[in-house]
């Protein structure tokens, strides 16, 4: 969901790529969420972190403390964040339920990734 609220959020003038420490295949629940959000996730696939990849990006974010632990060493000068956020393929409940687990979970990554794009803008101005 990240990469999806990056792409459409951002001003093309940054690259977004994501990676996991392990790929986990499409959750159909977060692309149905992103769709009622009008962003379409559906082409996004899901890879493993590479060691080209943390050369690649300035900015490294981990959602999750599994990836934060285990990310590898980035490089000096790169930057990284972490967002301790709840995996919403783990809840559990009705549908409805989990469900509005994937919703509140958009709408966070969605404000952080805004927040996070304001101060990347704020430091190339």
């Amino acid at each position: 969901m990240a990469e999806g609220w990056a792409r459409y959020l951002s001003d093309e003038q940054i690259e977004v790529q994501s990676a996991g420490i392990e790929a986990h295949g499409k959750n159909p629940r977060a692309i149905a969420v992103m769709q009622e959000a009008g962003v379409d996730i559906s082409t996004q696939q899901s890879t493993q972190l590479s060691t080209d990849m943390l050369n690649w990006a300035d900015v490294l974010v981990t959602v999750c403390g599994h990836a934060d632990e285990h990310c590898p060493a980035i490089a000096s000068g790169k930057h990284k964040i972490h967002w301790p956020l709840d995996d919403p393929a783990k809840a559990t409940g009705s549908e409805e339920d989990v469900m509005t687990v994937f919703r509140t979970s958009r709408d966070d990554i969605r404000n952080r990734v805004q927040a996070l794009l304001k101060q990347l803008n704020k430091q190339s101005a």
